[in-house]
């Protein structure tokens, strides 16, 4: 007898089941691609651990949303007033449709992953327009996966799958057809700011890859307290009949751990200096290697370039003389640049683009080309959700919960030196600062005036 339930030993989720149909995907080239682009880019270099790629992500995904839809569509869950706006939830094909549509969106959201992920995907890495999400959408309609989704049992619409890979706010960019409320929920459950698949699995994996506690959260508990929810009244006593995913209020402390996770993991990983000025250094390299220095996006050439090229290409160039040698050997020599300043509160209050006035000063003193500077910042989600309260009443989640409704912000402002001058940049630095940050501020008021 022919097997059609398979499974995957994972070091996050125990054992990960497919069946034959998803097995049609998860062997298709562009789906195999993604076990040789890395979760983290070059994260190992700083954390040797993180060497975990986009393959096994994908399938932890698909994972938990299959738990999520699961718990989010049991009879026992759904409310009679979600039932009346949401038809879908009493049809049983319906449903059986959909969630075989989930575990192939899920599998498939990071198809469009350039290589070494997020790192490549900035500065004009991609011609306008593009990035990683759209990559995704053509992937999931190209001919290849348009076999498979054709032949899987019963077939599956690509447009339902690309909808729910991706979201509403980027499908409707690029997906002609409208997102009803059924197909935003779906979509929540993979990739919403608050409750997604996909941040679940990423915070539990990437912890535990690279060997600390800040990305763990009792996701068990989270999920069996996820349901679809109308929105709370609003002040004047208004509803809006538009459901989304929510939760009951036994399950709140569950989603603050998860919000606190990821401002950690941000800030004491995602966003570390040597990280970061490494995904600089990788860009450099990039725009000087790629053909007219963006990547192609022509699926079939795409599906050529993984981490694998690129690494190659890396080593390559730093046995050669060169500009292009160079930029190799900040990352295969550790040669990179180091941090000489780093976001300061205090110096926010003086000048609020402090780390701009610092780098263009350095800029001037040491030379463009010896001096990069990186500015990023990361909110703490969408934590206003409705929250299914005990007495049976919807109540928005930031009146119940002072930790969500105060999830700091993570952000970073980096400036970096070439190794060679850092010496004489600490000490120029420790000389001027307050010079520099004042007299910035100051012309920044005459422009404006």
């Amino acid at each position: 007898m022919v097997k059609n339930t398979h499974e995957i030993r994972d070091a996050i989720h125990t054992f990960i089941q497919f069946d034959s149909d998803e097995r049609k995907i998860i062997d298709s080239r562009p789906f195999q691609r993604l076990r040789h682009i890395n979760q983290l880019a070059m994260t190992d270099l700083v954390y040797p651990g993180a060497t975990h790629k986009r393959f096994e992500h994908s399938l932890g995904v698909m994972h938990l949303a299959d738990r999520i839809y699961g718990v989010v569509t049991h009879p026992e869950n759904v409310r009679p007033e979600v039932s009346e706006v949401l038809p879908e939830l009493s049809n049983e094909d319906n449903l059986r449709y959909w969630r075989k549509v989930v575990r192939a969106a899920a599998l498939c959201h990071d198809l469009g992953h350039l290589p070494f992920s997020h790192a490549g995907e900035k500065e004009g890495l991609l011609p306008n327009g593009w990035n990683h999400e759209r990559l995704t959408l053509e992937f999931i309609r190209s001919d290849e996966m348009r076999d498979i989704w054709e032949a899987l049992t019963p077939p599956l619409r690509p447009d339902d799958i690309a909808k729910l890979a991706v979201g509403p706010k980027e499908g409707a960019k690029y997906i002609d057809s409208v997102f009803t409320d059924w197909q935003a929920i779906l979509a929540d459950i993979i990739v919403g700011d608050a409750f997604g698949a996909d941040r679940m699995d990423y915070l539990l994996r990437d912890s535990h890859h690279i060997g600390v506690a800040y990305g763990k959260f009792d996701h068990y508990r989270l999920i069996d307290t996820l349901r679809i929810l109308r929105p709370p009244p609003t002040e004047n006593g208004g509803q809006s009949q538009e459901p989304t995913l929510g939760i009951e209020e036994g399950g709140l402390h569950s989603i603050e751990s998860l919000l606190l996770a990821r401002y950690a993991m941000f800030s004491q990983v995602y966003f570390h200096r040597v990280r970061r000025i490494y995904d600089i250094h990788l860009r450099d390299f990039l725009k000087e290697w790629l053909c007219n220095g963006q990547f192609p996006t022509a699926i079939e050439d795409l599906l050529k370039v993984t981490d694998v090229e690129v690494t190659q290409a890396l080593r390559q160039a730093s046995l050669e003389n060169g500009n292009l040698g160079a930029l190799a050997n900040r990352i295969i020599d550790r040669q990179h640049f180091k941090a000489i300043y780093q976001r300061n509160p205090d110096d926010l209050k003086v000048n609020s683009d402090a780390a701009q006035a610092i780098y263009t000063a350095a800029s001037e003193e040491f030379g463009a080309e010896n001096v990069r500077k990186d500015q990023d910042r990361k909110g703490g989600g969408d934590s206003n959700f409705p929250v299914l309260s005990r007495d049976g009443s919807i109540i928005s989640s930031l009146t119940l919960s002072q930790i969500l409704e105060n999830i700091p912000e993570a952000a970073i402002d980096y400036v970096f030196v070439d190794p060679k001058c850092r010496i004489d940049a600490i000490k120029w630095l420790k000389e001027n600062r307050r010079n520099i940050i004042e007299s910035a501020k100051e012309e920044g008021h005459e422009a404006v005036e």
